[in-house]
């Protein structure tokens, strides 16, 4: 929300209302055609506008508020730019009672209807995370929290690499925004990176290594005949490799084998994906930001069920599973891309490594 303060400046704040505030009813079955019945089409104008309150409801919050009597003497032809006049007053009401501030004071806000009930630990073993939006804030979560832990051991002293996550706005709807994957943030971002460092900017894309975290399907226990039978992720099974012929993800041979040695240093297992050659298939940001900065990219993530649902569901053994994961791969990466000569030696590292070999770092 953007606020007026007290000195007039215009302030922006976070909201979050954490009560039940609106509630999208559907048709009961009873009223329902047997076409409905056997799918779900609502329209999207009409059926699915939210219920905030009920008119008369309403109309006693006004007159208690004197809102009623004010809107009144305006009288019809009174113009009003305030955000009342965009949105709905008891709306506009219950923000300003969750920032603390005058509604008056309210000058414009973004609003999402988003699931109130709190993620719970699911299962008889409390084995599975239950949660609205887990595509994709479980991965922001496990990259934030692998970012933080790879610093436990001091390592960053002496890396020669830049650790760092990235995370975009409206991957569901495209990514073209100004805060997407499409958007000129990323190769800016690396640009006064490159520049602060005095590294040319080609040349530390060419040596960088993205590794692109969107949940992954699991295989689904009663629709076991929508999944490739060779390609099965299965939850605690650790992270998923997602390959695809039509470039939907950006994962190659050669990003493929440097995971897995970031996983085989952290210990985890790691999982294959290929939908099934007769069905669709999704795609994330990987393929976008591979194509706009031409960095080395894999695209992975940790599996779950109900994706798009209003709760979704992954395994708490994936958690630790990722974490661990992106540690190691913060951890290693220098050591790891040192030894892979596919052009021959890189001519920017002096030092090529010394090869994979067969021994295990541990500690990750």
């Amino acid at each position: 929300a953007l606020v007026k303060g007290k000195d007039g400046r215009v302030l922006p704040r976070l909201v979050k209302v954490r009560r039940a505030l609106c509630r999208i009813p559907t048709l009961a079955i009873h009223l329902t055609s047997g076409d409905e019945r056997t799918s779900f089409k609502p329209n999207l104008e009409s059926h699915l506008p939210p219920m905030l309150a009920t008119n008369i409801k309403e109309s006693l919050w006004r007159n208690s508020t004197g809102l009623g009597a004010a809107a009144e003497a305006e009288g019809e032809a009174a113009v009003d730019n305030t955000v009342n006049s965009r949105a709905h007053p008891l709306l506009v009401h219950v923000v300003a009672e969750e920032l603390g501030c005058d509604a008056e004071d309210i000058l414009d806000f973004e609003l999402q209807l988003a699931d109130t009930q709190p993620s719970a630990l699911i299962g008889a073993c409390e084995e599975f995370v239950s949660s609205g939006r887990l595509d994709n804030q479980g991965s922001c979560y496990v990259a934030t929290q692998a970012l933080i832990d790879s610093l436990a051991d001091g390592s960053l002293e002496k890396d020669s690499s830049i650790r760092m996550i990235t995370m975009f706005d409206h991957e569901e709807v495209g990514s073209l925004s100004a805060q997407g994957a499409q958007s000129a943030m990323f190769e800016d971002g690396l640009t006064r990176i490159s520049a602060s460092l005095g590294a040319e900017l080609f040349s530390t894309k060419a040596r960088s290594f993205q590794i692109s975290s969107d949940m992954a399907h699991a295989a689904h226990p009663n629709y076991s005949e929508r999944h490739d039978a060779k390609n099965r992720p299965r939850l605690h099974g650790g992270l998923v490799l997602k390959h695809n012929a039509n470039q939907r993800y950006a994962t190659n041979s050669i990003g493929a084998t440097m995971f897995r040695r970031f996983a085989e240093i952290a210990g985890t297992p790691v999982q294959e994906f290929c939908v099934k050659a007769d069905s669709g298939c999704g795609t994330t940001i990987g393929p976008i930001t591979a194509a706009g900065s031409g960095i080395r990219t894999v695209d992975v993530g940790p599996p779950q069920l109900s994706m798009h649902s209003c709760r979704e569901i992954m395994a708490t053994d994936d958690v630790t599973h990722s974490i661990k994961t992106f540690v190691a791969a913060f951890r290693n990466y220098d050591s790891v891309s040192r030894a892979v000569d596919m052009d021959g030696p890189d001519p920017f590292w002096s030092d090529p490594g010394a090869g994979w070999g067969s021994k295990i770092s541990s500690g990750c």
